[in-house]
């Protein structure tokens, strides 16, 4: 995995049934011991992000359910009382390193509004800076089904791509990623390199994640496409391998490890990327899917149809007549505004509106091509 061996930046994260022994409750031993990995990558002068899930199955232990809620306000609940636990676990796991670290709580609000990420990475370089460890974990006690990430894979990746990382280690129970599940399929082998975002990858990862969890290989896949948009590798190990971590770091071949072959999207346009709500689509004829695919802006004649409401400046899809995401940018006027445009040519925008703002729809500034 040579790869990895000149990253400097590093996302870890740690899933639910490895942070809880499958569901029996804080594992302090394995804590300790990514800690002390941890503390080694720092002596390296790597700098370490940690992702950990585990509140909510740590709440369910402390609250004595084996099955893990269905319920938005339930599942909430368990976050609440198991983020306690697992802060105060981290703080005594990296102090004996003599490591300060720092509780982060996200949610996709953070992310979607383009101050509060700034924001977010502003203070998440600030705490790398200190030498401090940042612990990441979704804000699982006000998240609701609109604003949810849905599994920390996704957070890592998201996060990986905000501090522009060079790699993301997703640590799991699990050897890596194999050519089918190896619990069903004895002939199933696994996967020691691949390139990030291979169609093909998706159809090996399919499957469901622990009842403890949430993921699954298919979200640990998706999560490395992700993360490659910003250039950042990504390696899939078992958590419980014998120094996993700095083994990695130093290039060793462990698990899967998915390299990133694109070059770095512009922050903004990273940022437009990660939008996993979009508050509106705009359907396009085969001209303005080309005109886009070329380099160029999204004029108001190449939208046949206007979907959703949405204010001036939000993020919205561009989709081809069949319903495929073709793009996505910051759209100059609102819903209303936009249907009254559509299908027209820019000159006539001011004659229909009363006003012209700008030109174009969506400038290719503001537009990321998605495929």
């Amino acid at each position: 995995m040579t790869s990895i061996t000149k990253s400097k930046r590093f996302v870890i994260k740690v899933g639910s049934a490895l942070v809880t022994n499958n569901g029996r409750g804080l594992d302090l031993s394995a804590i300790n011991e990514w800690a002390r990995q941890i503390a080694v990558l720092r002596q390296n002068n790597k700098e370490v992000l940690l992702v950990s899930s585990g509140a909510i199955a740590c709440g369910m232990q402390r609250l004595g359910l084996s099955i893990r809620p269905s319920a938005v306000h339930a599942l909430q609940a368990c976050a609440a009382v198991g983020q306690m636990g697992l802060v105060q676990v981290y703080e005594r796991a990296f102090a004996s390193h003599g490591l300060h670290t720092a509780q982060v709580l996200l949610t996709h609000d953070d992310l979607a509004d383009r101050k509060r990420y700034l924001n977010a990475r502003s203070a998440l370089t600030t705490l790398l800076e200190y030498g401090v460890v940042p612990i990441i974990n979704e804000n699982d006690t006000v998240v609701t089904d609109e604003i949810k990430f849905g599994d920390n894979d996704t957070l890592g990746a998201l996060v990986a791509n905000l501090v522009d990382a060079d790699c993301l280690i997703i640590l799991t129970d699990q050897q890596g990623l194999f050519t089918a599940d190896p619990r069903k399929d004895p002939a199933a082998t696994l996967i020691s390199e691949a390139v990030a975002g291979e169609p093909r990858l998706e159809a090996m990862a399919g499957g469901a994640g622990s009842s403890i969890g949430k993921g699954g290989m298919i979200t640990k896949v998706l999560a490395a496409k992700r993360a490659a948009r910003s250039g950042a590798h990504t390696a899939i190990a078992n958590g419980n391998e014998p120094d996993v971590m700095p083994r990695l770091a130093d290039g060793e071949s462990i698990g899967t490890l998915l390299v990133a072959q694109t070059q770095p999207l512009a922050a903004r346009k990273q940022w437009l990327a990660d939008h996993l709500q979009l508050t509106g689509k705009l359907v396009l004829d085969e001209g303005a899917i080309k005109a886009l695919r070329g380099g160029r802006s999204l004029l108001p004649v190449g939208v046949r149809k206007v979907i959703g409401e949405f204010e001036r400046g939000a993020a919205v899809a561009c989709v081809s007549p069949e319903g495929a995401e073709i793009a996505r940018g910051l759209v100059n006027y609102p819903a209303n505004e936009t249907r009254r445009i559509a299908g027209k040519p820019s000159n006539n925008i001011e004659s229909i509106l009363g006003y012209i703002d700008e030109p174009e729809l969506i400038h290719r500034d503001n537009l990321i091509l998605l495929s």
